[in-house]
């Protein structure tokens, strides 16, 4: 096996697919078309993949850029064992509203959590605040 430094070892996984994490927490599906030196990808056929709970729902975004900076994790998907799976596909529509509920609800636990912290003289900063890197 060679040994190829940074990006270009991905140049054997041109056309393979893929799943790649971005660092704003979405997940990607589809065919590595082209890369470069600063892991820029372009991807081919991508579908956004939403999961809530055992469900998932595709998205179709067709062709996607993805800056390399925004890359935390790229792995090739296996298409044997790609069906394997024991989460349950379900429309388009009703993972959207899943993923709203489950927001709503993470907002809530969070406002009774700095509510509980006010009440014992703690002060929590907001997260918008934070310094993102």
């Amino acid at each position: 096996m060679n040994y190829m430094p940074g990006t270009a070892s991905l140049i054997q996984d041109i056309d393979k697919k893929h799943l790649v994490l971005l660092r704003d927490g979405r997940t990607l599906i589809g065919y590595l078309r082209s890369i470069d030196q600063f892991a820029n990808l372009v991807l081919h056929q991508t579908v956004e993949r939403i999961h809530v709970g055992k469900k998932y729902g595709d998205i179709p975004r067709g062709i996607f850029v993805v800056r390399g900076e925004n890359v935390v994790l790229l792995g090739e998907i296996d298409l044997e064992k790609e069906s394997d799976t024991l989460l349950q596909q379900v429309s388009i529509e009703e993972i959207l509203e899943e993923q709203r509920v489950e927001q709503q609800a993470k907002q809530e636990s969070e406002r009774l959590k700095v509510q509980a912290l006010k009440e014992r003289g703690l002060c929590v900063p907001r997260a918008d605040t934070l310094d993102e890197y």
